[in-house]
């Protein structure tokens, strides 16, 4: 566990405010609401001791940068959403029923990712 600095504090009260995975760009957006002075190699460097310290666990969306959730929501099962517009990711509780069915004939399914996209509700309305 690391010194719980201002800094720190706000990085993980940014996690706990948003409850979904945030990148390191919303994180410090939302943390400068409490460090004002707060800056992208500092947020950078808790994520990475954060990740050590399994705290913390990288959401990887093809092609794009990751982002990162609690490890409270990484221990369980789910997928994610992806909005076109404003860009957030969200998690979906659950999981698709019959995904085996579509293997073809003696393939084995090891795991899988499920990521949806489309326009959350802020921005869909």
């Amino acid at each position: 566990m690391q010194r719980q600095t201002p800094q720190r504090k706000a990085i993980e009260a940014a996690f706990h405010s948003a409850a979904r995975p945030l990148s390191p760009q919303e994180i410090l957006d939302a943390a400068r609401k409490d460090v004002p002075a707060l800056n992208l190699a500092t947020v950078y460097r808790t994520l990475k001791r954060m990740v050590d310290d399994r705290e913390i666990h990288p959401v990887e969306l093809p092609g794009e940068a990751a982002r990162y959730e609690l490890q409270s929501a990484a221990e369980y099962h789910h997928h994610h959403f992806r909005c076109g517009k404003c860009r957030a990711v969200f998690d979906l509780k659950g999981c698709v029923n019959g995904l085996k069915k579509l293997l073809p004939s003696g393939f084995r399914m090891t795991g899988h990712d499920i990521i949806l996209y489309g326009l959350c509700k802020t921005c869909r309305t």
